[in-house]
């Protein structure tokens, strides 16, 4: 009896000792998750009005609640009377397992803070990586989603991105277009040039400093082949160049000048017969 009495009181005492401090701690929790949720909202909203890079948006705001929340953990820990050097001596050991067990997604983060640090895209942008082509659409803390032309949504690590050949084709305002075009052997060179260049200057979209350039490149097994290089925006890269290739079809045959295609003369001889 008396030893029940004895738990009872001191189970009292506990409840009377740390229950204030418990119910502090979890009103501290509830509070500062409301509070850290209002100050990474307002955060994004700052960030959004000033015109901030779009990559940076999400990737700021997950860095700030996430260190915001460890902060509150570790305060509401001390609140409730455990030693917070200890506690913070076991999260590191906690982190040290759980870093082993997480390496790649570790390194992913790693590669998210190295892409967003240099930069070497951003959302909107055109490039060709990891053998998807197609538009930058977010860049989160562990990995970028890249919509392809075909309608594809491709997540990639970003630990890849970081350690991998990228091309970057919205990097540069203007681009340039190469073309080859075959005439026939016997056909007029000279000609051939003047038709070139005739459609260069009626396409608008094609710019005029670079200067175009024309000349023959190759003397090819059935055909003389004639390079254009244009420069034109970004925008226009695509459009100009297959444009292109449709007139030069059509005014080549109303000029008379052939587009050969691969050929092979073939020579028979009789022998003579003993």
């Amino acid at each position: 009896m008396n030893k029940a009495k004895d738990l009872s009181a001191q189970a009292m005492e506990y409840v009377w000792t740390y229950g204030p401090k418990v119910v502090l701690a979890i009103i501290t929790l509830i509070v500062g998750l409301w509070i850290i949720g209002i100050i990474t909202k307002n955060l994004r909203k700052v960030m959004t009005k000033r015109e901030m890079d779009p990559s940076l948006v999400p990737f700021l705001t997950t860095i700030l609640s996430v260190a915001l929340k460890i902060m509150l953990l570790i305060s509401v820990v001390g609140m409730v009377g455990i030693e917070v050097t200890s506690f913070i001596a076991v999260l590191g050991a906690a982190g040290l397992a759980v870093g082993l067990a997480l390496q790649g997604t570790l390194q992913n983060f790693a590669g998210g803070v190295v892409l967003l640090i240099l930069r070497p895209f951003k959302v909107g942008d055109v490039v060709d990586v990891k053998g998807y082509l197609g538009t930058i659409k977010e860049i989160h803390v562990f990995y970028t989603i890249v919509s392809t032309f075909d309608k594809k949504t491709v997540y990639i690590p970003n630990g890849d991105l970081a350690n991998s050949d990228m091309t970057n084709l919205s990097q540069e305002e203007i681009r340039r277009n190469a073309w080859t075009f075959g005439i026939g052997y016997g056909d007029d060179v000279d000609q051939a040039k003047t038709v070139l260049k005739r459609l260069i200057d009626e396409d608008e979209r094609i710019l005029d400093d670079p200067e175009p350039f024309i000349a023959v490149e190759s003397l090819g097994d059935s055909s003389v082949n004639l390079v254009i290089r244009a420069w034109s925006t970004a925008a226009d890269l695509w459009p100009v160049h297959f444009d292109m290739n449709e007139k030069v079809y059509k005014e080549f045959a109303k000029e008379g000048l052939n587009i050969p295609f691969p050929q092979m003369d073939v020579h028979l001889h009789k022998e003579k017969e003993d």
